[in-house]
């Protein structure tokens, strides 16, 4: 396999680590990117909060000093305010990379035509990009989409070819329709059509990778030149030390004892409560990972109850020293995390679906407190 190229940069494997929402914050990355090499992407921020120098945001895109290359996403809706925050990120050296959000599906994103809604309108995203590879200077400018709509309403072929036009440096390519959210099978072929029509910059696959066998099997499958990864690695940060394994034809992969699993929840926990400062607000933030990185071991309804709900460090790690830390790695635990449910419709602004090139930017509250990937 070939190192992932990104304008100047290289990355090594061609593996990138998908931007969640109240996930991929500097303690999760760490923990991902010492198991292996990639490229480790920050939660999404929106460009209207970054340009207006929100202290949330700011801190937010704080980077640990090893962290390299540094990979912020950007969510915006309208050109000038895209511009002018890719502008802020090269001017003040906030990162290396940046990407745009194209992808998002939750409704509050969506009924306000940003996310996985705004390539449809074709005219608005090639100036989004136009005016973000403009104001990017030397650093490299990629995209995350997903395939469309619905299968009503695809647009990720047009996206790629509008996307090359305007100088994007690679592009990422969700194998769902919006409608679909996280439900289904992602449609892998839809990935090896966009490798087809823009040959000329690496395109990204990215659904349903749950283990190294799987992204393996999507890179021949679909011919795409590296990895996203996303739901895959909640619980599972050793998931790229396995990537790392098979970009290099190595078989060995990590299946770490439950004991082993309990000392990287510790760790998880630990390094939560130094990046917050408040170990209560960290715990409470752990929490969510419990039954990720529990899934498929034989642990008791207590336990984990216990573990799901500690208020303090003290607390979980009496929790997790009462975890069989013998237990072996379960088999079949490489399987779906996250959310899974399909929606049954798009929530869309009104009148959006019928004109695909009109220049309609969505209004300034487009922006207001969204998040997802």
């Amino acid at each position: 396999m070939e190192s992932l190229k990104l304008g100047a940069l290289e990355v090594w494997p061609p593996v990138v680590l998908a931007p969640m929402a109240g996930i991929t914050n500097a303690p999760f990355r760490t923990l991902c990117r010492e198991q292996g090499g990639g490229l480790f992407v920050c939660e999404m921020i929106t460009t209207r909060a970054l340009v207006e120098r929100n202290a949330k945001t700011l801190k937010m895109i704080r980077f640990a000093p090893q962290e390299k290359p540094r990979s912020i996403q950007l969510y915006g809706v309208d050109p000038v305010t895209v511009g002018r925050a890719v502008h802020m990120i090269a001017d003040e050296d906030l990162a290396d990379h940046v990407d745009l959000n194209f992808g998002c599906p939750v409704p509050k994103v969506t009924r306000r035509g940003g996310g996985s809604a705004l390539p449809y309108k074709r005219n608005l995203l090639r100036a989004i990009l136009r005016e973000a590879v403009r104001n990017a200077g030397t650093l490299p400018v990629t995209m995350k989409m997903r395939k469309g709509i619905d299968d009503d309403h695809l647009t990720y072929l047009d996206a790629g070819r509008i996307a090359v036009e305007e100088g994007v440096s690679a592009i990422a390519l969700h194998g769902r329709t919006a409608i679909q959210h996280y439900g289904g099978t992602a449609d892998w072929s839809a990935i090896a059509r966009l490798k087809e029509a823009v040959p000329e910059i690496p395109v990204l696959g990215n659904g349903d990778i749950w283990s190294a066998d799987d992204a393996m099997r999507m890179i021949a499958e679909t011919g795409c030149d590296g990895v996203v990864v996303g739901r895959g690695c909640l619980g599972r940060p050793w998931l790229f030390a396995d990537l790392a394994a098979a970009c290099e034809g190595r078989d060995d992969r990590a299946r770490p004892t439950l004991g082993e699993v309990a000392a990287t929840m510790d760790r998880h926990a630990t390094l939560l409560a130094e990046a917050f400062g408040n170990e209560q607000h960290a715990v409470a933030d752990f929490r969510k990972h419990v039954g990720w990185y529990l899934k498929g071991f034989v642990v008791g309804a207590d336990l984990r109850r216990a573990l799901a709900t500690s208020s303090t460090l003290a607390g979980l790690r009496e929790g997790l020293a009462e975890l069989d830390a013998a237990q072996p790695w379960p088999d079949g635990a490489d399987t779906p995390r996250g959310k899974t449910n399909p929606r049954d419709r798009v929530h869309l602004p009104a009148g959006w679906l019928d004109d695909p090139y009109e220049m309609a930017v969505p209004c300034a509250d487009a922006e207001t407190d969204t998040s997802g990937g």
